[in-house]
Order: structure tokens, then sequence, then C-alpha cells
């Protein structure tokens, strides 16, 4: 740390006060010498320009430091991926006029929100997932994509996560496949009579360090089918990836009917939490219709821009460059030197 260097700005203050006061006592004895009267010491010229200097030092003194502060900063998320339940409890209509039409209408406006620049993928998951718009910044292609959303029965969110990073990682997909594989018949992964051997495993990054890539998954339930929605999260943080989990309705659960046909929906809100935590993603909720046009506002923001740790070392330079001049320019009108 540089900053114990600020411990010198007393001294350099103490300093110059004595350089000023004997430099007065200089001018006031020559004023009695020649019998003439000095100026008026004017206080603002005396001390703005040494001031400014002393701002200047404090400010490169406390660049040295390397300062960071927590800002909004433009993010790099050139890749999104929608992963939304289509099970038939999406049919409910506590959300008007049902919980698919009002996720299909924040969807719509999630999308056009986003910069040109981000390129979007669908997926739709019920039973089973399935990539029904491949990562595209074609804005047309993804909103008929979203309109032909279908309710089916299930709800695969492991399922979902795994499809998502396949489409993230198409390079990958088999190993996730492969992964996947296992989880469901809950046995090592090892090639079976006839396979080719597996790639070797993915070098692990940091969760949530993969800045350009985020799947948001929405559901109204828990996981009925398809591989363990933990173990594919964990497949996610590996690759850095953020997951941004957003539940429709209560964690108390509610019964909601669909064609005439009642039925119990519990909202695992601990398995959507835990999921997004674990890749320094983050949960939301929406009761109704507003709230979740509101979720996807905020997350778009999210998405747009972050909150990080920048450095702002350049800021405190700039100061004391600004600083630095100004004092200059005011010294040499003032008294035709520079201090």
């Amino acid at each position: 740390m540089m900053l114990w260097l600020l411990a010198v700005v007393p001294f350099l203050v103490a300093g110059y006060r004595l350089v000023l006061d004997r430099k007065r006592h200089i001018a006031l004895s020559y004023a009695k010498w020649t019998m003439t009267a000095a100026e008026p010491p004017s206080k603002l010229k005396d001390t703005l320009p040494p001031t400014l200097f002393l701002v200047a030092v404090v400010a490169l003194i406390t660049a040295l430091a390397r300062p960071v502060a927590v800002i909004p900063v433009p993010s790099l998320q050139d890749n999104v991926i929608l992963a939304i339940d289509v099970s038939n409890s999406m049919l409910a209509d506590d959300l008007a006029p049902t919980r698919l039409a009002a996720a299909q209408t924040a969807a719509r406006a999630f999308i056009e929100e986003q910069p040109l620049t981000t390129r979007i993928g669908v997926v739709a998951f019920a039973e089973t997932a399935l990539l029904i718009q491949r990562p595209t910044d074609n804005r047309e292609d993804l909103l008929k994509a979203v309109d032909r959303l279908k309710p089916q029965e299930g709800t695969a969110v492991g399922g979902a996560i795994l499809v998502g990073l396949q489409a993230l990682f198409p390079k990958e997909a088999f190993e996730l496949e492969r992964a996947a594989d296992a989880d469901l018949r809950d046995e090592p992964d090892e090639p079976r009579p006839g396979e080719p051997p597996p790639p070797p495993p993915r070098a692990k990054v940091a969760p949530g360090s993969e800045d350009s890539s985020a799947i948001v998954l929405l559901t109204d339930g828990q996981a009925t089918s398809g591989p363990d929605p933990i173990k594919a999260a964990e497949l996610a943080a590996d690759r850095g990836v953020r997951l941004f989990t957003i539940g429709i309705g209560t964690e108390q659960g509610a019964v909601v009917k669909v064609e005439g046909v009642s039925m119990r929906v519990n909202l695992d809100t601990e398995t959507l939490k835990k999921i997004a935590d674990m890749t320094l993603g983050r949960m939301f909720l929406a009761a109704d219709a507003k709230d979740l046009t509101e979720v996807y506002r905020n997350l778009n923001t999210r998405l747009i821009t972050e909150i990080k740790e920048t450095e702002i070392t350049a800021a405190f330079i700039a100061l004391a460059a600004l600083s630095i001049l100004l004092g200059a320019v005011l010294s040499l009108v003032w008294f035709n030197r520079i201090l």
C-alpha cells in the first residue's frame, strides 16, 4: 500500500507556510525600508494555487495505491440462452391470460431490449429439453421461436441447463451428453463396449468467469425428469457460465386449474437459489405478470451492465493533471511564476 506516503502531506503544508511567512516578512521589511505601502495580501491568491498543487500530490499518491471502486460497467454478454418451462402447469391462468403467455410476453420484451450484438438462443423444456432456436442475433427468428412454445408434460430443469450449455459450447456437446447420460444411469461415465474413449476432461474455470455467456431459466415447478439440476449446474459452474433463475408462483405452492383439471404445483425455490448461487447468478421470483415483466427488465439491466470492482487509477491521475494545470495558470496570471 502506497497510501502511507500521504503522511508527507502535512510536512509539505508546514514547509510551504514557513516559506510563505519568510517571504512576507522580507516583503514587509523591504516596504518599510523604501517607505512605500506594500500591496495588501490576498488570501485567495496566496492559498488557491498551492492548494491545487497539494490536491495534485494527494491524487498522485492515491493513484499509486491503485484504488478500486464498485461501479456499473458495460457487460461483455455475447450469448444468452433463454430456457422456458412449457410444462402443462404453465397453462394456469393465475398470470393472465396464462403463465406461459405471460412468460412469452416478457421474453419478447427481453429479446427486443438486448443489444444487437447479443446472440440469443431459446430452449423449451417439459419432460425433455429441446433447443428450438440456436443462438442468433436475428430478432425475428427469436420472436417466432418464442411464439412456437407449446405445453407438454413433465419438467426437466437439469435437461434445460445441459441443452443450454450444449448450445453455448457446441464443441463439447458430446462430452455434456455423456455427463448427462452417466447422471441418469447413476454410475461413472465410462465408455461402453464399442464406444470411443471420452475426450480428456475440460479444464475447470472459476464460477461466473465466463463473461460472454449466461443462461436464463424460467420455471413454475420442480424437476420431475431428466438429469439432476444441481449436477447440471455444476457443469455450468465449471465452465464459468452464470445461471439466472426465475420462479413463477410461491414457495408454498398452489393448486392450479389446467383445462378443468386441478393440479398442485410446488415451486422448488431452494433448488433454483442453489443453482443460481453455485454459478454466481441470481434467483428472481414472480408472483404475477407485472412481477415477471419487471424481473426480465431488471435481468436485462444486469446483463447489459454489471456491478464490478474497477480500478479507477486513471481518474486520480486526471484529477492530478487538471489540478497542476489550473494551479500553474493561476500562479502565472497572479505572480508571473509557477508557484
